[in-house]
């Protein structure tokens, strides 16, 4: 992937280079036409084409988002009850995530969302023990969350 953005950005100076102007936007119609090139020379890269690993990581940041702003409600509407009732504990939570950048990934977009903080990851990498401000409403919260960060990672990684 890295080559082909290399790529991408060379062949984007080569064409302002053969415009003979020296301006952002002659620039980005050379990379615009570089991104047409290499998408019909991608056959020839042994990794797929980069845009597609791009607007992954790009889904993947709309999922954290969107379970940033929906676990940030669930935390504020058990916070500012009138008698706050909330049954901390710790739970195991299973992943099928493998690999020295999808673990550690996973765990800090689990912590990242509030009302949750994975304390320890097990020494197979298989297993997050999470500790979940409510028990009742976060861990059922916490494992969809789980499920939909595993699926866009995994298409981010492979």
């Amino acid at each position: 992937m890295p080559v082909q953005v290399l790529l991408n950005i060379f062949i984007g100076f080569l064409w302002m280079l053969l415009q003979d102007k020296w301006s952002f936007p002659s620039f980005f119609a050379g990379y615009l036409v570089g991104i047409i090139i290499l998408f019909f020379m991608r056959r020839y890269f042994n990794k797929s084409f980069y845009l597609g690993t791009f607007l992954s990581i790009l889904k993947l940041l709309y999922v954290f988002m969107k379970e940033l702003v929906s676990s940030t409600v669930l935390v504020l509407k058990q916070v500012t009850r009138r008698k706050i009732n909330v049954q901390p504990g710790v739970f195991a939570l299973k992943t099928d995530l493998n690999g020295d950048w999808e673990i550690p990934i996973l765990a800090l977009l689990l912590s990242l969302t509030p009302g949750s903080v994975v304390l320890e990851i097990s020494p197979d990498n298989k297993t997050f023990f999470i500790h979940a401000m409510d028990m009742k409403e976060s861990k059922q919260s916490i494992i969809k969350s789980k499920s939909r960060f595993e699926k866009a990672i995994k298409e981010v990684t492979r």
